[in-house]
């Protein structure tokens, strides 16, 4: 399988190597998986130190690596808190792509590990999906995947990448391990397309729509992937949003809609009760996940009052609960930094 390509690796003005190597110790002090003990106050005994967070702003067009035991971080400045940065904007390897149009609003960020070595997904509304590798910024692979709204992405163990593009209504699985500009893709149609995940336990690639959670086989070959529905699976309610492992319950999706915030039992093929629901679970709620480090549940929803109606400055964290806050961002979603897909 192909390393990343696309010219020398290189450090951005944001954040020097040493902060990458800040962030290389945490990322190794946080990487086991504890379970999250009886509540005492305001903290969980037993509980591991929180992976950092990955957040993908609008209001600076660039993707933010967060240390979580800061309060709040400021992107402006030189905040040790603000581990590691990635914008397209002029970004080496990409000008092909035209990043000033394709890389509006970030609208993804994730971390995939791939034949040793960690990579950065990302896809923006105005059409740019990349897997960049991380800490270099190198481009493993790059698309402009057109006007539909590239909503999510993920990488497969084949090094091929999947997309989905919500106004679009489809969802594309890339060749992307044939080259770094491959545009040769299976494609399956998908009504709102937003979210895109690959399951290691079911060995399938699981996309939510606006009503439908579907699960997708992949078949063909790398070279000339093949995408089938194998199971469709009826929103409790509607517009499907965001799509992730359950990292604390293997087995489970986390499912958003317009409303709700659920999780999905893929053996039991149903929707299942889960710990703190009635309070995680709430309208407009762009991503969620649960920290594999330390149990934490992870929520970003618009904040009322922000410039963008659909962002928010301030990040939503339960088990234990508290608060985290980017200032003066425009924030969409944000992740745990892990690469843990759920097994």
């Amino acid at each position: 399988m192909r390393g990343p390509r696309g010219g020398r690796a290189r450090v951005g003005s944001v954040v020097g190597r040493s902060l990458a190597a800040v962030l290389a110790v945490l990322m190794t002090a946080t990487s086991g998986v504890a379970t999250a003990g009886e509540r005492s106050g305001t903290t969980w005994a037993g509980a591991a130190p929180a992976s950092p967070i990955v957040a993908a702003d609008q209001a600076t067009r660039a993707v933010y690596v967060l240390d979580a035991r800061q309060a709040s971080w400021d992107a402006g400045s030189d905040d040790p808190g603000v581990l590691w940065s990635f914008s397209a904007d002029g970004r080496a390897g990409l000008e092909d792509l035209r990043p000033d149009v394709t890389w509006t609003n970030p609208s993804e960020a994730k971390v995939r590990d791939l034949d040793g070595r960690r990579y950065l997904l990302v896809t923006a509304s105005g059409g740019l999906a990349a897997v960049v590798g991380y800490p270099g910024r190198a481009v493993y692979w790059a698309a402009d995947t057109g006007t539909g709204n590239a909503h999510s992405i993920d990488l497969l163990p084949d090094g091929n990448v999947a997309v989905a593009v919500s106004t679009g209504g489809y969802v594309r699985l890339y060749a992307a391990s044939t080259g770094s500009r491959a545009t040769e893709h299976a494609q399956v149609s998908l009504a709102g397309a937003h979210g895109v995940h690959w399951d290691p336990r079911t060995r399938l690639l699981w996309a939510l729509g606006s009503r439908q959670l579907v699960a997708l086989q992949v078949g063909g070959t790398p070279e000339e992937p093949e995408l089938s529905v194998v199971r469709r699976v009826t929103l409790p309610s509607r517009g499907g949003h965001d799509l992730a492992p359950v990292l604390g319950s293997r087995g489970r999706l986390w499912v958003t809609t317009a409303s709700a915030v659920y999780q999905y039992a893929t053996s039991d093929r149903e929707f299942v009760s889960y710990p703190l629901q009635s309070r995680i679970s709430g309208p407009g709620v762009k991503s969620v996940g649960d920290d594999p480090a330390s149990g934490q549940v992870l929520v970003a929803r618009p904040d009322p009052g922000n410039p963008c109606t659909w962002c928010t400055d301030r990040l939503f964290l339960y088990r234990p609960d508290g608060t985290r806050t980017l200032l003066r961002g425009g924030m969409y979603k944000a992740r745990w930094w892990t690469a843990d897909r759920g097994r």
